[in-house]
C-alpha cells in the first residue's frame, strides 16, 4: 500500500515537472515568435525606405547627410542578429525618419506627390504595427520572464537553464518621443 502511494505521488511529480516544462518551452517559443513579428515589421520598414528616400531625395538635395545615415542603417541592419543592437538601430532611424519629415512640411509640391503620399501612408501603417509587435513582444517576454522566477517553475527553468529575455525599449532620451508624421 505504501509503495502504491509513493508511485502515486513520483508520478504526480513527473506530470507536474513535464507539465512546468513545457509551458516554459511553449512561453519561450511565443517569445521567439514575437520577436520575429517585429523583425518582419521592421524590414519591411526598411524595404519600403529606398523608394521613399529617392522619391524625396529630388526634391530635398541638401539633405544628403540624412539619406547617406539610413543607407548606413540599412547596411547595419542586415549584419546584425541581436535584439539590442535592431532596437538601437531603429530607434536611430526613427530619428532620421523625423528628420525628413520635418523637412518635407517645406515642400509643398513633395506633399503634392501621390509617390510620396502613397510612400508615406504606408510607412505610417509599417510604424502602428511595429509599435503593436513592440507591446506584444514585450507583453509575452515579461509572461515568460515571470514563470523563469515564480516558484516552483523556477526550479524547473534553472534545472533547464532557461534564460530571461530582454524587453524591447528605447535605449535614448530622442529615441522615446513620438515620430511625428504629419502628410497632409
Amino acid at each position: 500500500m505504501i509503495g502504491w502511494i509513493i508511485l502515486a505521488i513520483v508520478v504526480i511529480l513527473v506530470i507536474a515537472i513535464i507539465g512546468m516544462y513545457n509551458s516554459l518551452v511553449q512561453s519561450k517559443i511565443k517569445v521567439d515568435n514575437a520577436w520575429s513579428q517585429i523583425d518582419v515589421q521592421l524590414q519591411r520598414r526598411f524595404d519600403l525606405i529606398p523608394n521613399f528616400v529617392e522619391t524625396v531625395k529630388g526634391y530635398m538635395t541638401h539633405e544628403r547627410e540624412t539619406f547617406e545615415k539610413i543607407s548606413a542603417l540599412r547596411t547595419s541592419w542586415a549584419n546584425t542578429q541581436s535584439i539590442s543592437e535592431k532596437a538601437n538601430l531603429d530607434n536611430e532611424l526613427s530619428t532620421a525618419l523625423k528628420t525628413i519629415m520635418a523637412v518635407s512640411e517645406s515642400y509643398p509640391e513633395l506633399k503634392a506627390n501621390q509617390n510620396f503620399a502613397d510612400l508615406s501612408e504606408e510607412l505610417r501603417n509599417t510604424e502602428n504595427k511595429i509599435s503593436f509587435s513592440r507591446q506584444f513582444y514585450n507583453d509575452t517576454v515579461t509572461m515568460y520572464n515571470t514563470k523563469l522566477q515564480v516558484f516552483p517553475s523556477n526550479i524547473i527553468a534553472n534545472l533547464f537553464n532557461f534564460k530571461s529575455r530582454d524587453l524591447f525599449k528605447a535605449e535614448s532620451d530622442e529615441a522615446r518621443k513620438n515620430v511625428k508624421v504629419d502628410f497632409s
